[in-house]
């Protein structure tokens, strides 16, 4: 069975946009289920407790920047020297496949206007469609399940309500009856609860929003990129990576 978590990055909100940010990112990690409970649950708990020795805190960017709680040492040089390349290596060793949609929110207004989609709810449809075209590529007869990061419950709201009409409605490329088939559920779940695919999810959507706003690349991108899902010829745009609305 596959699973695909997903979280994001920036704000979905189209009546306020941040020029600093303008920005929605809502990406995630395809793992393999036997994977992610036999190795990649275990690998993201010694890492933990190699860097911080104990395993009881959630991978956070937000918490990570401010140095918030046990990322506190981050304000040592060395230390934080040292997170980072563990970090990197940690996301690099592990393996999953990385699909991401980019909404440039100013843009996407301008085109749409009162029309246009909430940022979430697009991405949402874009990545439940490379879910199950992922699967199919693999030639996957099981189901797979999302798990998204919970937020509010105005917001989970409508998220169950954006999940219910995939359900019905599927997409352009994707039908109804190939959305059931593939996913039977969606999942919300609350990162606090310490579910290991949804921090890896965190550490992956950052990154890609950097990039796309022209940011200098770091590691994490350069590993992130070698990680996308990839058309049979290596292509990731579009396939791994939306951006939209598109560049004319």
């Amino acid at each position: 069975m596959l699973l695909l978590f997903i979280d994001e990055s920036g704000d979905h909100s189209l009546d306020v946009i941040d020029p600093q940010y303008p920005l929605f990112v809502l990406g995630g990690c395809i793992v393999e289920s036997d994977y992610y409970e036999s190795v990649l649950i275990p690998r993201l708990n010694e890492y933990k407790y190699k860097l911080f020795g104990r395993d009881d805190f959630i991978l956070h960017t937000a918490d990570i920047v401010r140095r918030k709680g046990v990322f506190h040492k981050l304000t040592d040089k060395k230390f934080r020297e040292y997170f980072y390349n563990e970090t990197n290596n940690l996301m690099e060793e592990l393996e999953y496949t990385i699909v991401a949609c980019v909404i440039k929110k100013t843009e996407h207004l301008q085109k749409y206007g009162i029309a246009a989609i909430d940022p979430y709810m697009l991405s949402l449809r874009i990545l439940v469609e490379r879910f199950v075209m992922e699967m199919k590529q693999r030639h996957r007869n099981e189901q797979g399940h999302i798990v998204a990061e919970s937020r509010d419950e105005t917001l989970n709201n409508e998220l169950r309500l954006a999940w219910m009409d995939l359900r019905t409605r599927g997409t352009e490329y994707i039908s109804a009856s190939e959305v059931r088939k593939c996913i039977p559920e969606l999942h919300i779940r609350d990162k606090r609860t310490n579910i290991a695919g949804l921090q890896i999810a965190d550490l992956i959507v950052s990154p890609i929003g950097r990039y796309i706003l022209g940011k200098d690349p770091k590691q994490d991108w350069h590993i992130i990129e070698k990680k996308f899902r990839r058309s049979c010829s290596g292509e990731y745009s579009g396939y791994g990576l939306v951006v939209l609305p598109k560049d004319k």
